[in-house]
């Protein structure tokens, strides 16, 4: 079984519409700040992923 990158990703949690550019994974478009964190640690225990932020106003959603 081969396994990449975008079969761990699950999900993409921005507020800036810019930084995400289409694909297969589902991008979430938060309000603000708050609202996307919120977003994301909802997604993450749904899913049991991790989120980790990008740095570039997105947070990603992995499973390990």
């Amino acid at each position: 079984m081969d396994i990449g990158i975008k079969e761990s990703i699950l999900a993409i949690i921005t507020v800036n519409k810019e930084c995400v550019s289409g694909g297969s994974v589902p991008v979430f478009y938060a309000k603000n700040e708050e609202e996307r964190e919120k977003i994301a640690l909802l997604i993450a225990k749904i899913t049991l992923g991790m989120v980790h932020d990008l740095e570039n106003g997105a947070y990603i959603i992995v499973r390990h």
